[in-house]
């Protein structure tokens, strides 16, 4: 994992209060996650803190390299196909050895079996429309959680920077922090603004604890890349919606693409076979060697 190393001190008190200083910008104190786990996403019970605004710089970070052969194993681990370089899990999962790892957190919703977690600890961070029902993305059945005010963003960016936290701990390398476009599915209720000044949040985070942060679909928002820290992108079916280029233009490359259907990926990698990491994947992403199991790359 490509922590920054600090700097050696000449003496025992000098050496501890180095130490501190680690802990304190990495936030190795924060303690364990709370119960959710099994699929992306989950909680923490940690208390919020400050995460600050502004992103290290990328080189400081390890980073997947463009056209490396990737798998994406969100619906449980298993041992990496052969010549697979890269990975991304679920950060309830453990990194796989000898690869580049990459961890999931559900950073801008909920997942199910967490909601009742939010509701007794933080129900003021759920998205509520005007009658005070939560907001649901209805596709997967997640509560959008609530980023409208740079208050909330803080107390959000606490909790999940906790997570991220978590996951440089375990020995992940990086981080792709899911459903930044949740803006669209709130009804009008957020925007795209309030999900960038939430990402730059995130991308200080990971990058103060040594990980580099993948953007996760929003192709509008490729173009916000250096404004807010992105070192990566994650595409799902850029190869169906024709938007691959977008982020190969923005990324210089890195861009990880997940397709759930033949035709698509047939097309994603006649067009950018030989730039980008392409897999196809099965839509539940199960693991090797359960009924349904898809995994090809070009």
């Amino acid at each position: 994992m490509p922590f920054v190393p600090a700097a050696r001190a000449s003496a025992a008190p000098l050496l501890a209060l180095s130490l501190a200083l680690v802990l304190a910008l990495t936030g190795c104190g924060a303690g364990p996650d709370s119960p959710g786990g099994s699929s992306p996403g989950g909680s923490s019970g940690n208390a919020p803190s400050k995460s600050g605004s502004s992103a290290a710089p990328a080189e400081r970070v390890g980073q997947p390299k463009a056209n490396d052969p990737f798998d994406y194993q969100l619906g449980g681990a298993y041992d990496p196909p052969a010549g697979v370089r890269t990975v991304i899990r679920d950060r309830t999962a453990k990194p796989a050895p000898g690869v580049f790892n990459i961890c999931y957190v559900n950073a801008y919703q909920t997942q199910p079996d967490a909601v009742g977690w939010w509701q007794k600890n933080h129900p003021d961070l759920l998205l509520r429309d005007a009658d005070g029902d939560t907001v649901i993305d209805e596709d997967w059945d997640e509560p959008l959680l609530d980023i409208s005010t740079a208050d909330r963003r803080e107390r959000l960016a606490g909790i999940v920077g906790g997570w991220i936290d978590g996951c440089a701990r375990d020995g992940f390398d990086a981080v792709e922090a899911d459903n930044l476009d949740s803006y669209l599915r709130s009804d009008s209720l957020l925007d795209r603004e309030q999900a960038t000044a939430f990402a730059r949040l995130l991308a200080a985070r990971a990058h103060r604890a040594g990980l580099s942060i993948g953007q996760k679909n929003a192709v509008e928002m490729s173009g916000a890349r250096d404004a807010i820290g992105f070192d990566f992108a994650v595409a799902e079916e850029c190869g169906r919606y024709d938007e691959c280029g977008e982020y190969a233009e923005a990324y210089d490359d890195k861009v990880l693409v997940v397709e759930y259907r033949r035709p698509d990926f047939t097309a994603a990698c006649e067009a950018w076979g030989d730039r980008l990491s392409i897999v196809l994947r099965d839509l539940d992403v199960v693991p090797a060697g359960e009924p349904g199991h898809v995994n090809e790359r070009c």
